[in-house]
C-alpha cells in the first residue's frame, strides 16, 4: 500500500537540510514501528519518496513524502499519523496520512507548483515602495531573468511561471511552477523585482521565507492544481 504522508518542518528543524530530513524519516519510521517496505538487493532501504526538498533556512507547512508499507502488516492510517507524531521531534509536526491510489505517481514527480508566503527581515525592508510596485510588477507581459543552475546559465521569461503574485498584510504571497520543467524559487521572483525597480542586488538574508502547500495537477481538462494531500484517500 502506497500512503502520502503531510507533514510541517518549522523553528530550528528549518536549519536540516534535506539528506538530513531524509536521516530523520528513516528513523522516525522504524521507531513508531510503521510497517514499511524495504527494498531488495545486498543493501535493502526503506521505500520513500520526497515531494521537493526544501531549502536550508526555509520554514513549510506543507512538505510531503511518500512510503510503501507491507499490506501483511495492518495498521491503520489514524494509528501511523499518531505513532509518527510521536516520534516527531520540536519542528515537525505530522499534518495527514492518506492511502495512495494504486495509479497515484510518487510525490517527486507529481510536484506542479508551490505557494509561498515571503517577509523581509527586519532591517531588510528595501528603500522603495515595494508594497505599491508589486502589482506593475505582476502584470508584466514578461520579466526576463538570468537563471542559473548547477549545470548552466540561460536566459529566462519568468513570467508564465508565476501563477499568482499579490500582497497580503505585510508578506509577498507567490505561487510559482515547482516542476522539474521549471522549478522556479522565491528568490528568483524577488531577485528579478528589485532589478525591475533598479534596487540593485537583495542581499543574501533578507527574506523570511515559507512554503505554504506543494501541488500536483489533477488529470482533469484543465489540469488545475490540487494540493498534493488530494490526491490521497482519507480513512473511512
Amino acid at each position: 500500500m502506497k500512503v502520502r504522508i503531510k507533514f510541517r518542518k518549522y523553528g530550528v528543524m528549518k536549519f536540516i537540510g534535506h539528506l538530513d530530513v531524509m536521516r530523520y524519516f528513516q528513523k522516525a519510521i522504524r521507531r513508531a514501528e510503521i510497517p514499511i517496505a524495504y527494498s531488495g538487493g545486498f543493501s535493502p532501504h526503506q521505500i520513500m519518496s520526497f515531494a521537493a526538498p526544501l531549502g536550508v533556512g526555509l520554514e513549510s507547512n506543507g512538505e510531503y513524502m511518500d512510503i510503501e508499507v507491507s499490506d501483511g502488516i495492518p495498521m491503520a492510517l489514524s494509528t501511523m499519523r499518531e505513532a509518527l507524531q510521536a516520534a516527531m521531534a520540536d519542528g515537525m509536526e505530522i499534518v495527514s496520512v492518506r492511502r495512495l491510489p494504486d495509479t497515484a505517481g510518487n510525490a517527486m514527480a507529481s510536484v506542479a507548483a508551490a505557494k509561498y508566503t515571503v517577509r523581509f527581515r527586519n532591517g531588510y525592508e528595501p528603500e522603495f515602495d515595494w508594497k505599491s510596485q508589486l502589482e506593475n510588477f505582476a502584470n508584466k507581459l514578461t520579466i526576463p531573468v538570468i537563471k542559473q543552475t548547477k549545470k548552466s546559465v540561460k536566459e529566462l521569461d519568468l513570467k508564465p511561471f508565476i501563477y499568482e503574485l499579490f500582497i497580503q498584510e505585510d508578506a509577498i504571497v507567490m505561487t510559482v511552477d515547482a516542476s522539474s520543467a521549471g522549478n522556479i524559487k522565491p528568490r528568483l521572483v524577488m531577485e528579478a523585482f528589485y532589478a525591475d525597480n533598479n534596487a540593485g542586488e537583495l542581499p543574501p538574508y533578507a527574506l523570511a521565507v515559507t512554503r505554504e502547500e506543494t501541488y500536483g495537477r489533477r488529470m482533469d481538462a484543465d489540469g488545475t492544481l490540487a494540493p498534493l494531500e488530494e490526491f490521497g484517500i482519507e480513512e473511512q
